[in-house]
Order: structure tokens, then C-alpha cells, then sequence
């Protein structure tokens, strides 16, 4: 329990899988690799993704649905975890031309894969077309040109329909994508009649945010859409509720409770700062009034990954005076999601060599390290997980702790690994090894980039207690 209120860093302790706990504990392992690979490593292990498959399987069998669940490859780029969810007899959600293209040419097939990528150029529909994958349509301009290349090629396709829009308490939910019910409702009427290579099997949804009680109501109003349709004779096979369930990171509540409400303190100059330059991580500060939330990720949750599935599904329909999973079981089917980062909770960690301490202006100590804070960044403000130091030998100096700011190779003011205030038990050493738990989902690859022409770092793969390179599939 934290009783100063005051002090520079509020712990927020991860949560570790075994594995993990295995892997720091060889530190000669980590240090060779790091050698070996450079600086930073990304390391995983398929072993929890396994169980986090099993987990949301069991939801779906307590409710006695049929299902399908996509892995959203877009979370992370290593081919292993969807060959891995393919051995298990589900499926891959692909976003661009290289990741449905790497997916094929990995073997995974066209029944286990599923085309949503945002924009779809010629190439990308030609390839899904081609290869029988199942594509989700958004928009006329993307269907006028699926008809341009089903005509050209003669080939069937399946197509499934984005929804958008849906209506919760008198308010419709904003969203840039899909078709509105009413306007699927005249599309697919159309498609059915008009089109013989393109068939309409399935509905599909993606909200923004992570409210049990919109997702009740997309899943009502898409079931309506379902009864709609069928009274036209057309037959919806599949609904796909997108991804964005709720995982836990950390171990402690009251630390989640405690350093929300001491960073607004922060802001508000009531106290010491906790981030770089008191950094908001997104509140606003008007008039010594602050505004909005931080924009992070919520780190802390009770309800999460399949737990949070279930409150889903186990909503219960005004309209249909049932929970919603036995409207779904009752039209036969199937339900299909795409989760990314709560399929990949404990899946990874990212590791970097400090390469430098020194002071600021205003001094802070800055701890560098051997990467750039794309390496570790996702649409969050900042990671909120405490990184684990690993000491590369026995002291050198002073046993002194500190607190101070982990920061990167850009050429940037602003090029901080995390804007949070870390403290070490000890003066972290140049060679020392700081490792970064739970970064598989999104946090290693989604905005990595090789600005300075740095090189992308590696990824490796944990199996029985050794270290193997990710495999490399070119297209």
C-alpha cells in the first residue's frame, strides 16, 4: 500500500506470465540474444495465446453457439500466432495486401481467412478473389470495384456486409465505417438479386471503445437486420462482432486508482510531477481546470478477455425478451470475433540495452536506451506497465536508487520510451538490460518505423527454455 501521496514514481506493477519469470531469470540467455540481434528484441511465446484461444472457446460453448474466432494479425506481424490459431481450427482477420498474401503463403487456408482491410485496392481484392477469401465490403466505391474484378475474372466470391451506426439510448454511435442498417437492408436486397459470382453470407461490426452495453445493442440491432433479410429469403450465415475486448495488465487496482488520481494532482501542480514535463498524457489544462481523461489504455480491468465476451452475450434483449446469445443460437449462427491485443495478453516482451545516463537541464536523469520509442508505442499516451531491470553484473557504484526518464535513439526533444517516471532499485549500468513486459499486442509493431534507417528489431520466438528466430515469409 502507497501512503506517500508525494513521492516522484506510483508503482504499477505488471502482471508476468511464468515464462516470462523463466526468461529473466537467465539473464546470460537474454544478454547473448540482445548481443547476438541487437538492441531491442521483441520475444514470444505461443503458450499463452493458446490458452487465451481455449478461454474464449469456452464462452462460446457455455452459451452453445457456433463460432469462428479471427485473430486480428494486424496486432502483431509474426506469422507463428496465426499459424498457431489456424492448427487450432480458427481463423485470421488480414488488413493489407502482404498480410493476407504472407497468410496464404504460409498454407493457411482460404475457409481460415477473412479480408477487412480498410482501403482495398485491384491487387488486394484480385489476391482475396483468387484465393476464395471471404471479403468484408464497406463501402460502394470497394463493391463497384469487387464487381470490376469478379467480372474479370469469373470467379465466385463470398462477401460479407459492415455495419455502422447503430442506435443506443436515442444516440447514434459515430463511426467512419460501414453501412447503416437501413442502407444494408437495400444493398443486400440488391446484391442478392442482381449479383450471381458475389454472395452475401455474413454481417459484420467493429465498434470503437469498449462498452458492454453498445456491443448488446449493435448485436440486437444486426440480429433485426438478420430477421429482415431472411424474410426476403436470404440467409445470413455468419455475424462478426469485431474485436476490442478488454484485457488486464496489471496486478494492483489501487495502483491503477491511485496514479490517475495522483496525475491530475500532478497536472494541477498539487504535487510533484509523474511524467516528463508533467506531461497530461492527453487531459487538458484551461484555467487551472483540466479537461477530459487521459488517453491511454485502460490498464486495470476486473471484467476482461472472455469474462468481458460472456457479459456480452449474456445481455439480455429488450426486444427479443432473451439474452442475446439464445437469439443467436436460436437462428443457427454463427458468431464470429476478431480480437488482437486480448488474444496476445502475455504473449511478448520487448527488450532494449541502456546505452547511457546523464542529466537534463532541469535534472532529470535520462536513462538511453538502444531504441526508439516507436518500438514500444501503440495509440496510448504511454505504456503504463513498470519495465523489469536486469543488472548486467554486480554494482559498479553506488547501490544509490533513483527515479528518472527511459529515452530513445530519435533526435527529438520528445523521443521518450515512456513519458512516466521510473524508479530503480539501483543505478542502472550502460549494457544493462531493461525489459518491457506484455508488449505483444500492438505495442511492438504497429507504428515501428526505420526513421534514421534503423534497422526494424528482431523478433524471436520462446519454446523449452530456448531462443529461435521468427520465421521470415518475403512477398
Amino acid at each position: 500500500m502507497i501512503t506517500n501521496k508525494n513521492i516522484e514514481h506510483i508503482p504499477l506493477t505488471a502482471l508476468v506470465h511464468s515464462w516470462v519469470e523463466q526468461l529473466v531469470n537467465n539473464k546470460e540467455l537474454l544478454h547473448s540474444a540482445v548481443e547476438q540481434h541487437g538492441s531491442p528484441i521483441n520475444i514470444h511465446s505461443l503458450e499463452p495465446f493458446s490458452d487465451n484461444i481455449h478461454e474464449y472457446c469456452q464462452v462460446f460453448q457455455d452459451c452453445g453457439l457456433k463460432h469462428k474466432i479471427f485473430f486480428a494479425r494486424k496486432a502483431n506481424k509474426c506469422i507463428e500466432f496465426p499459424l498457431a490459431a489456424a492448427h487450432r481450427g480458427e481463423a485470421v482477420d488480414t488488413a493489407s495486401y502482404r498480410e493476407l498474401k504472407q497468410c496464404l503463403e504460409a498454407g493457411i487456408g482460404s475457409e481460415n481467412l477473412i479480408l477487412t482491410a480498410a482501403v482495398k485496392n485491384q491487387k488486394l481484392l484480385e489476391l482475396a478473389v483468387e484465393n476464395n477469401v471471404t471479403i468484408v465490403i464497406d463501402n460502394l466505391d470497394e463493391f463497384h470495384l469487387l464487381k470490376k474484378v469478379v467480372s474479370q475474372k469469373q470467379r465466385n466470391v463470398s462477401v460479407n456486409v459492415r455495419l455502422g451506426g447503430f442506435n443506443v439510448n436515442g444516440e447514434i454511435l459515430p463511426t467512419r465505417f460501414g453501412f447503416s442498417l437501413e442502407e444494408a437492408l437495400q444493398f443486400i436486397t440488391k446484391l442478392h438479386n442482381q449479383e450471381s459470382l458475389i454472395n452475401y453470407t455474413g454481417l459484420h461490426f467493429h465498434l470503437n471503445g469498449y462498452s458492454i452495453e453498445h456491443r448488446a445493442a449493435a448485436i440486437e440491432q444486426s440480429l433485426q437486420l438478420v430477421d429482415l433479410l431472411l424474410a426476403e429469403n436470404i440467409t445470413t450465415v455468419s455475424l462478426d462482432i469485431g474485436g476490442g475486448y478488454l484485457m488486464n495488465y496489471l496486478a494492483d487496482e489501487s495502483q491503477w486508482n491511485l496514479f490517475n488520481s495522483e496525475l491530475k494532482r500532478a497536472v494541477l501542480q498539487q504535487r510533484q510531477p509523474l511524467t516528463y514535463q508533467n506531461d497530461a498524457l492527453g487531459m487538458t489544462l484551461v484555467n487551472d481546470r483540466l479537461h477530459g481523461e487521459p488517453s491511454v489504455y485502460p490498464y486495470y480491468n476486473k471484467l476482461h478477455k472472455a469474462g468481458f465476451l460472456s457479459a456480452v452475450l449474456n445481455s439480455y434483449s429488450l426486444k427479443y425478451k432473451q439474452p442475446v446469445s439464445k437469439v443467436l443460437k436460436d437462428r443457427k449462427i454463427e458468431l464470429r470475433i476478431e480480437p488482437g491485443r486480448s488474444l496476445l495478453d502475455q504473449c511478448g516482451i520487448t527488450v532494449a540495452k541502456v546505452a547511457f545516463r546523464k542529466k537534463d537541464t532541469e535534472g532529470n536523469w535520462l536513462i538511453g536506451l538502444e531504441m526508439n520509442r516507436t518500438q514500444l508505442r501503440s495509440s496510448s499516451a504511454d505504456f503504463l506497465l513498470d519495465p523489469i531491470h536486469l543488472p548486467m553484473t554486480h554494482l559498479l557504484q553506488s547501490n544509490e536508487a533513483l527515479s528518472g526518464f527511459l529515452v530513445g535513439s530519435y533526435c527529438l526533444e520528445q523521443e521518450l520510451i515512456l513519458k512516466r517516471k521510473i524508479s530503480f532499485a539501483q543505478f542502472p549500468q550502460v549494457g544493462d538490460l531493461i525489459v518491457f513486459p506484455n508488449t505483444a499486442g500492438y505495442m511492438m509493431h504497429f507504428f515501428e518505423s526505420e526513421a534514421h534507417l534503423f534497422e526494424l528489431a528482431k523478433n524471436l520466438i520462446y519454446r523449452e527454455g530456448n531462443l529461435y528466430i521468427s520465421q521470415e515469409i518475403n512477398v
